[in-house]
């Protein structure tokens, strides 16, 4: 695959399409994001509510190894846009002033199309043909940073491709955002069970940046989640309301503020086991945290991988 300036597509604006997209603008690249929500960065996410109130209700933080995350992630501290946040047992950085942060300054920039909900992909000549809505996407080189169930229902079951991806396994997660009258008597920044029915909480106002509510972001466990996949939400906030009330020692009717989220692809509990998977002409990628697991890093790794693939393909 050789051309002077190739059409390239990326499905997906969360952390693996935008280290994607900013490896190819590096270089000279100009992709095409789209995206189906209003914002960008998937499931680093927050969300806001009346009052002041932030929760940062998708990923928590995030952890770097690898050098080349080390030095994105010292970048984003330097300009303010992220920070370090102690917590019980260990040490990791967070968006400033919410994780969104993070995604919003590595989209600045690229080229995104928001609230463009792919529906289906085909082949088209020697490229691809994205189908979103009403509108339509014509790219020589298409990635695919969705979760791996929905890459299988753009492309098709019975696609090869889509055969290699069958054995990867996500896990849901239920998220309850709740904030109290009276700040509860804790001053832990987070706690972990992984055996409890929530297996995550965070108190938001420990991380930096943030404003001092006594909001909390309370995450179920991958089996109490299961279990409750398809409940009513409002069922799931009384639940998981009640468990947080009875961690933090405080009364249920003390909330003033209260929302369930259901994140459907959270975890990955089987990767791919491979940073990417493509097809023999180098046209289409698939990629995500689901290829090397569930880390935000992973997906870091995923999207820059790709990129460094297709252009060497280019060269």
């Amino acid at each position: 695959m050789s051309m002077s300036k190739p059409r390239i597509g990326i499905i997906g604006a969360g952390m693996a399409g935008l280290a994607c997209a900013r490896s190819l603008a590096a270089s000279g690249v100009s992709p095409t994001l789209l995206d189906k929500g209003r914002g960008v960065g998937g499931r680093l996410a927050t969300r806001r509510a009346p009052g002041g109130l932030s929760f940062d209700h998708g990923a928590q933080y995030v952890t770097a190894r690898s050098d080349g995350f080390i030095a994105t992630l010292n970048s984003l501290c330097d300009n303010g846009e992220a920070a370090e946040w102690v917590m019980e047992g260990q040490t990791a950085f967070t968006g400033v002033p919410s994780m969104n942060a993070l995604a919003k300054a590595l989209a600045e920039g690229l080229d995104i199309r928001r609230e463009t909900k792919a529906d289906r992909i085909e082949a088209h000549g020697n490229g691809w043909t994205v189908f979103a809505g009403s509108d339509s996407f014509v790219f020589d080189v298409l990635i695919v940073t969705a979760p791996a169930p929905q890459t299988v229902d753009l492309l098709g079951g019975d696609h090869p491709l889509a055969r290699q991806i069958a054995h990867v396994r996500l896990l849901p997660c239920w998220t309850l955002m709740a904030a109290f009258t009276q700040p509860p008597d804790v001053t832990w920044a987070s706690r972990r069970d992984p055996s409890g029915v929530l297996a995550w909480i965070s108190r938001e106002a420990s991380k930096p940046g943030r404003a001092d509510t006594a909001a909390f972001v309370a995450q179920a466990s991958p089996e109490w989640s299961k279990d409750h996949l398809d409940h009513d939400r409002a069922d799931v906030e009384t639940l998981l309301l009640k468990a947080l009330s009875d961690t933090l020692s405080v009364d249920p009717g003390s909330a003033h503020h209260a929302a369930a989220h259901r994140w459907l692809y959270a975890k990955t509990e089987t990767p791919l086991g491979s940073p990417f998977l493509n097809n023999a002409e180098a046209t289409l990628y698939f990629g995500g945290d689901w290829c090397l697991g569930a880390r935000v890093e992973a997906a870091w790794q995923s999207g820059t991988a790709i990129a460094e693939d297709v252009l060497r393909q280019l060269a």
